[in-house]
This record gives C-alpha cells, structure tokens and sequence, in this order.
C-alpha cells in the first residue's frame, strides 16, 4: 500500500517530519529535566542506553544514536572524568573497549528519573492510557519495519523485541507494546 502520493506529498505531512519534529520537543523536554544536573540531554541518553544494555561500547552507541565517533569519544571522556561511566577492556577480545555505569553513574541516573519521567507524562497529557500503547506499539512495528527485522506486510504483527529508540533518538518505550505512560520514561532512551 502506498500512503503517500509524489503529487500531493508535503513535509509537514510526513511521517520523518512529524517524528523527528517530535523528537526535537522532547529532547526540549529531556533538557529541562536534567537542567542542574550538570548533564545535557544527549549525555542522559548515552548513561541510559548503558543502563539498559542497549549499547555496550561507543561504536554501539555511534551507530544507534546516529552520532559522530569524536564526538562521542570527547563525550564519554567527559563522563568518564566525572565518574559516571569507565572503560573496561573485553576478556573475550582485549582489543575490544566496553563501557560501563559506575555507581555514581547508576545513582545519578536514578536521580534524574523522577524528573525525566515527570516531563514525558506532561508531553503525554493529552492522550489516554489506550492511545499511548497504540502509539508506542505503532513506533515499535515502523522501528521494526524499517530496520528490516519485521514483516512490513499488513499481516505482520511488527512488533519487536528490542525497546524501541525514537530518532535513536526518541525512545519512547519498553520492550513491551502494552507499555503505559508510567512505565514510559524508565525504559526509554531519552
């Protein structure tokens, strides 16, 4: 099926448009959340994605977050300085550099969950518990379809495994499709 028609097709209509619009508020959101925590928002995803074992080291991050390899590395060094993640070599490959939370890292985090979870059931205040588990099955089964790991055929059920990562950036969900909103903030990646 086709949804959209090269005619009549405008960005503000998109799909890509209204995702990554959405991820930009949000990420406003994450920033007001972790405001005073000395942490910008793309460190807070950095910190979760290694909470939740979504990344293990910095070339998983780069490729999920869509980040430049510099710039994460200048960016965990800042993390590392802190104290809230360290590098440890791999046994099985000691070529192999994997990252890890500290304990300061894991209690700052925890810290900061209250507020990060305040902000996104405010971006969420207007829909209903029923709306935000069709809203985070439907960007789990397009996550899905577009990493090439789902059907993409009506039929499919598209749901995934993996929790799901908005812009790699929005994630908005747990590994569930039944996720409610208070169950939003502490599995997402954002």
């Amino acid at each position: 099926m086709q949804h959209y028609q090269a005619e009549t097709y405008s960005a503000r209509g998109s799909i890509g448009y209204l995702v990554k619009r959405a991820h930009a508020l949000l990420i406003d959101q994450l920033e007001a959340a972790v405001e005073g925590s000395g942490l910008t928002a793309t460190q807070w995803v950095v910190l979760m994605h290694l909470r939740d074992g979504l990344a293990i080291n910095a070339s998983d991050l780069c490729v999920q977050m869509r980040y430049d390899s510099g710039a994460l590395t200048r960016m965990i060094d800042q993390l590392e300085a802190r104290g809230l993640v360290h590098r440890e070599r791999s046994r099985e490959d000691r070529r192999a550099v994997q990252l890890r939370l500290t304990d300061a890292g894991r209690d700052t985090v925890a810290g900061l969950i209250p507020s990060v979870v305040q902000k996104f059931n405010f971006a969420l205040r207007e829909f209903s518990r029923a709306e935000v588990t069709e809203f985070t099955r439907l960007l789990t089964k397009l996550i899905t379809t577009l990493e090439g790991t789902g059907s993409g055929t009506a039929t499919g059920s598209g749901t995934g495994t993996d929790s799901p990562s908005i812009g790699a950036s929005v994630s908005l969900g747990t590994s569930s499709a039944s996720a409610t909103s208070a169950d939003l903030a502490p599995g997402a990646a954002i």
